[in-house]
């Protein structure tokens, strides 16, 4: 994406989201890496929190900020749905933050090949 399109931009994001494997969980940095726009990670949290996903089959859970934290929990049902979610797919939390973060990671310039 060489030129900013919010439209694009969200459906690059929401793509990439689905993209991120049952019990791991990935960056808003690491998304909007991959999708081209390496200094909008907090429109990706944007973006994520506006966005419903028992509605849009997007899994925003598993995406937290850079250091684990759950920190866009405010954006579901309940401050502890996030975490409940994490935890049915095996990821272990505490205090708000994943433990064992480098292992849970998923870094997708790493690990898919994606053309924004």
């Amino acid at each position: 994406m060489s030129d900013f399109n919010k439209k694009d931009f969200v459906q690059a994001v929401y793509q990439m989201v689905r993209a991120v494997p049952y019990g791991r969980a990935t960056s808003y940095g690491a998304i909007a890496h991959a999708v081209g726009y390496p200094n909008m990670s907090r429109m990706v949290g944007q973006v994520l929190g506006n966005c419903s996903s028992s509605e849009t089959g997007i899994p925003a859970y598993r995406v937290v900020n850079s250091q684990g934290v759950l920190s866009g929990k405010d954006a579901f049902s309940t401050s502890t749905e996030m975490q409940e979610r994490l935890e049915a797919e095996g990821i272990r939390v505490e205090n708000d933050r994943i433990k064992d973060w480098r292992k849970v990671f998923w870094d997708p310039l790493k690990e898919i090949d994606f053309e924004p």
